[in-house]
């Protein structure tokens, strides 16, 4: 049997992603592969071009690209994804974390330097909002919920893999439970609508979880209205809520969190200039 060497497997990979995805993007693809299929960091990949792989890598890298081209994402197909500093487990249970997200939580870092905060995560997916903060925030006490047994398995996985003390429980954020009191409520929750789909790109659509990504036409801010009280009745005098938002909504969410009793409401941009998300503070 012919012992596939790491050059070999770059060229395939390349040759293989022509066409599906911009020259750039197959690039930082190949990084991620070598890396997390293959354990080579970049450094290795320039020094070790004749390096022979593994017996499996000839079929690990034609199913690869037979699953990149079908548009499924690489990080199901690689079995993680890379958050704040850390890498995270994700399965099509989760939604992948995104590099806008990322910029939430440091926000929510920068904005709150005390010890000992309380915070929640409403729907927290793979844990990485819960994890990321947990382990930035000084003696945190985080918890974090999310309606799905699946997601929550891969959470919980993540956070004992990153040594972050979390306490996650199952609970829908649309009827979520009693009030508890916290310091900081933070939310990504779902808020594209249908209608926004079909512009959406196939490795998102086709694949990721719906039910953490769409919302009904005719009720945009679905969660956000459930969001609002609850974090109302939940947080301490001056406790902080953030929440990722939708672009189109920014005025609306403003509007639903002063009507909630909320003060000094922000919307703020991401890094790209989109509006993206929205912080208050409790009376």
């Amino acid at each position: 049997m012919h012992i596939m060497k790491l050059k070999e497997a770059i060229e395939q990979l390349k040759n293989g992603l022509a066409g599906v995805v911009e020259p750039h993007e197959a690039q930082a693809m190949i990084r991620v592969i070598c890396e997390d299929v293959f354990n080579y960091d970049p450094v290795d990949v320039a020094l070790r071009q004749e390096s022979e792989l593994p017996e499996f890598a000839q079929d690990k890298v034609a199913d690869i690209i037979a699953r990149l081209r079908r548009h499924e994402p690489l990080q199901y197909i690689v079995g993680s994804a890379r958050f704040h500093g850390h890498k995270f487990k994700v399965t099509p249970a989760v939604l992948i974390p995104r590099p806008e997200t990322e910029q939430l939580v440091d926000i929510i870092v920068d904005e709150n330097t005390a010890s000992d905060l309380r915070v929640l995560d409403m729907g927290t997916g793979s844990g990485c909002i819960a994890i990321s903060l947990a382990r930035a925030l000084k003696f945190a006490q985080v918890e974090a919920l999310d309606v799905s047994h699946d997601a929550l398995a891969v959470a919980r996985e993540n956070a004992a893999t990153l040594k972050a003390k979390v306490r996650f429980f199952e609970s829908d954020m649309l009827s979520p439970q009693p009030p508890a009191r916290y310091d900081i409520i933070v939310s990504n929750p779902p808020y594209i609508c249908w209608s926004e789909r079909e512009a959406m790109d196939r490795n998102v659509k086709d694949y990721e979880p719906g039910q953490a990504l769409f919302v009904p036409d005719n009720d945009p801010l679905l969660f956000y209205k459930a969001i609002a009280p609850y974090a109302a009745q939940s947080l301490e005098r001056g406790g902080r809520l953030y929440l990722e938002i939708n672009q189109r909504f920014g005025n609306e969410v403003k509007r639903l969190l002063e009507d909630n009793g909320f003060d000094e409401v922000r919307i703020i941009e991401d890094s790209f200039g989109k509006v993206r998300f929205a912080a208050a503070i409790m009376k």
